[in-house]
Parts: structure tokens; sequence; C-alpha cells
């Protein structure tokens, strides 16, 4: 009988710094990619955008010559939209995507619900109040205050939280949020209406094998990766049987502690002392949300500046693929500032190569403002 630590001898082990630099290279931070939004988008398997504005940076960061109205037009048209999918997070996604991932990640919604509210939802008939709220929305766009409201007035729902109502048609339906919310330079409600109304079209049933190929998606963006890492991106538990069924074709390591990790064949493993440029990382990133271990990218000390309480994932830069610090924009009347806060001293080399980045993100984000400067603060 096989020796199983003999064999876990014979796993190749990864360093923190191969996966950083593994990371780095799947989610193009690198170098900057010749590719269209979409198909960064798609690779991404989506970007996190609680915020209108993160996507934008998200891209710029990644591409070459990538500009606002790319994106935009892609959400005007409906080839793009933005809706809760992973961790119960909005997302911005292609619509091909939103229609094939969002009954992948219904259990998460729904776990999610109950541990939050399911108090407060009992004696709810749950199909009774997702076909009253799949009416309402499919008449036009309503917020979820809005939709809470409207059920709450309903006899069957009288005396309900409003707040409650709303968050329950949020998880009960496949909902996306209409432009203008997303637009850059554009302002509105988070109004929402059914994937059906918004696409034309319903989403992909979910069979028993549906979610090896997300995984493997993840794997490709995001790995090598263990278990723990891929519930943590997409929020799902007990994925060990779906891996172990998809053992046979994935490659497998040791993290330094020995964790299993999986990876898809033939994906990037970069050498641990490559040079990596300073990168601005937007707000919310899902460089920074998708694994268990987030040490391959940010120290625990660094993580509690970051991740406020309140669930803000405050805008980071990269210094040699790790956060070092974060960093803001501060607008005034035809003016803007770039406020870089590094978390420990930077050598000039790094400072001044973080101040050309810098300089290139501020073209991108305020070209309108005649004057621009970039300010670091050192606390």
């Amino acid at each position: 009988m096989a020796n199983p630590a003999a064999a876990a001898s014979r796993e190749p082990v990864l360093s923190r710094r191969q996966l950083n630099r593994a990371l780095l290279e799947r989610q193009m931070l690198i170098r900057r990619r010749t590719l269209s939004a979409m198909e960064a988008i798609e690779h991404l398997v989506g970007m996190q955008a609680q915020a209108p504005t993160p996507p934008y940076f998200g891209l710029w960061t990644r591409l070459e010559g990538f500009r606002q109205d790319e994106l935009a037009e892609l959400i005007r048209s409906r080839q793009a939209v933005r809706i809760a999918l992973m961790r119960s997070t909005i997302h911005l996604v292609s619509a091909r995507d939103a229609l094939a991932l969002r009954p992948l990640v219904q259990p998460a919604m729904d776990r999610g619900l109950k541990a939050t509210h399911g108090k407060l939802l009992e004696g709810v008939d749950e199909a009774e109040l997702a076909a009253a709220a799949r009416k309402l929305l499919e008449e036009r766009p309503m917020t979820f205050q809005e939709i809470g409201e409207r059920l709450a007035s309903d006899n069957r729902w009288h005396g309900r939280d409003v707040g409650v109502l709303g968050a329950a048609a949020r998880t009960l339906l496949s909902l996306v949020q209409v432009p203008p919310r997303g637009l850059w330079g554009e302002s509105g409600p988070a109004a929402h209406t059914t994937v059906k109304v918004w696409l034309g079209s319903e989403e992909a049933a979910a069979g028993p094998d549906s979610l090896e190929p997300m995984l493997e998606r993840y794997l490709a963006a995001f790995g090598p990766a263990t278990v723990q890492d891929m519930q943590a991106w997409c929020g799902l538990t007990r994925l060990g049987e779906v891996v172990k069924r998809m053992r046979p074709r994935l490659r497998v390591f040791r993290d330094e502690q020995g964790r299993e990790l999986f990876d898809v064949p033939n994906a990037p493993l970069s050498d641990e002392d490559m040079p990596i440029p300073p990168r601005f990382v937007a707000e919310f990133d899902n460089v920074l949300l998708s694994h268990a271990d987030r040490a391959r990218i940010i120290s625990e000390e660094d993580r509690k500046r970051v991740f406020t309480i309140n669930g803000i994932i405050r805008p980071t830069f990269l210094i040699d693929g790790f956060v070092a610090g974060m960093w803001s924009l501060v607008r005034e009347r035809g003016s803007a500032a770039l406020v870089i806060t590094p978390f420990r001293p930077l050598s000039p080399q790094d400072r001044d190569a973080l101040a050309e980045e810098g300089e290139r993100l501020l073209s991108f984000a305020a070209p309108e403002c005649e004057q621009r400067e970039i300010r670091f603060n050192f606390n």
C-alpha cells in the first residue's frame, strides 16, 4: 500500500512568493495585456463591483489602452451586467456569465439569507413572495427599498420588515442593476429588474457537473489554490467532493504549510524572483478577496488596515507584488490629487516608479483636470 506521507512529499512545494507571482500573472498585474474589456472580465470570472467605479480602475491597471467608454458601452448594450454572485456580492460579469453562474451560487445566497434574516421570514411562503416580487420588478426597475415597501403593502406580508423583504427578493430572484448605475461619470439609484427582462433569457440549468467548469476558471485566474480558497472565493461549501472528481485532471502542489493546492494544467507559474512593477489595485478588487489564506498578496497586519469592519475594501498599491499601502483620489474644482499612503518606508526607486504609475492613473481618472498632483502621506 502506498504511503500517503511519501506521496505528499513528492508533490512540489510552492513558496509564498511563487504563489504571489502565479496570482499576479493570472490577474494580469505583472504586465498589461492587449485584451478587450470583455475578454478580461470573463477571464477574471467577473469583477467585484459593490461601488460603480472600481471595475474601471481594475481594467485600467490590467489592460493596455483601456478607456472608460469601452466598459460603459458594454453595460449600456447589456453585454455586461452588475449582479449578485460570488459571496452574495455585486459583481460585474458578462451577460453569458450572469446566466451561467447565478444558479450555481444560489445555495450560498440562500444560506446567507437564512443566517441573516431567517427568523424574520418565518411563516413566509418564499415561492409566493418571489412570484409577487418578480411581477413588480418586471413592471419597472426598483431599488430594494422600493420593492420591500411594495411587498410590505400587500396584506400577505403586511407588518414585515421592509429591508428583509427587499433582501429576500434579492436572494430569491436573479436581479441585475440597470444603468445609469455603473456608468462612468453618471449616477443613479441601485435599481434592479430580472435577468429575464434585461437579457431576454433565463439562467442556464445547474446540473451536477456545472461547478467543475466554474472552479477550473477560478484556478486559471486565481490558482494554485486549496479547496478552502475556492470556497472563500465563491461562498459555497462542501466543494471537496467536487474537487475530488476533478482531481485526475488537475495538477497538485503543496504550500509551505503542507496544504494541498490544485491547479489547471499549463497555467503559468512564474519565477519567484521575477521583478514586479508597482500596481494600483482598485477598491474591492477580487485579487485580495479570493483566498482563505491571503498571505500570497497581503499580510494579516495590512489586511486589518485595508478591510474595514463595515465591509469596505480600500484601494491599495503593490510593491514587489505585495500590498504596501493605500491610495485615494481627492477631487476639487479643476484639480485632482492622488494621495498615496505607504504602510512602510519606500526605497527611492520604488517611490519614483510608484509616482510614475500614479501619473498614469491620474491621467486616466481625471483627464479633464488641468491641475493634477501626487501626494505621499507618510504616517
